[in-house]
């Protein structure tokens, strides 16, 4: 088995791609070790010291360092982990299938079905080539509410990327769209 690594525009996080499917639909974010719980890779990966956070995409697998740690170090080990939990064909979830589901459903109103399609279709593919995700958390008052995960939570850019890239994008398709804040 041979696992890529991409450099993401956040410098504390890797992106490792196994070359099979990670997640047949949606993501999992295990911000912390207690999240890590539900499944045996993440928390297989916390028990890196320095790990600080993981992020399940499609195809991918991100990983988060602390400030204080040198991917020249922690790498080998992490791939090692990976390796051996795709090798092994163990689950990647304890108790079923974890994951977010971003799709409009029957009772989001117009506005928001349209914002979540739009955040589907054009913002959630860009941001997974990154290693990362966007949850959709709510429209109010011609503000849409996010959420980044994986390695765009913390990233430099992040902030550049909601005001200028999906703010923009948004407010150009939605009108009713005046602002997008982070959650």
């Amino acid at each position: 088995m041979f696992i890529q690594t991409e450099v993401t525009p956040n410098p504390a996080t890797l992106k490792f791609l196994p070359g099979q499917p990670v997640m047949e639909r949606g993501t999992a974010n295990f911000p912390t070790r207690e999240h890590a719980a539900a499944s045996p890779l993440a928390d297989s990966l916390y028990d890196i010291t320095g790990i600080t956070g993981v992020f399940f995409g499609a195809d991918f697998v991100t990983v988060t360092k602390g400030d204080d740690f040198d991917w020249s170090t922690l790498k080998p080990t992490v791939l090692s982990v990976i390796m051996a939990h795709f090798t092994s064909g163990a689950a990647l979830f304890k108790d079923g299938n974890v994951m977010s589901d971003h799709a409009a459903s029957e009772e989001d109103d117009e506005l928001t079905a349209q914002i979540k399609e739009l955040l589907d279709t054009r913002v959630r593919p860009a941001v997974a080539q990154d290693g990362g995700d966007i949850l959709f958390h709510g429209f109010e008052r011609g503000v849409v509410y996010l959420h980044m995960q994986g390695s765009c939570s913390g990233c430099p850019s992040s902030t550049a990327t909601l005001k200028s890239g999906i703010e923009n994008l948004l407010r150009h398709y939605i009108p009713e769209v005046i602002e997008v804040r982070p959650v």
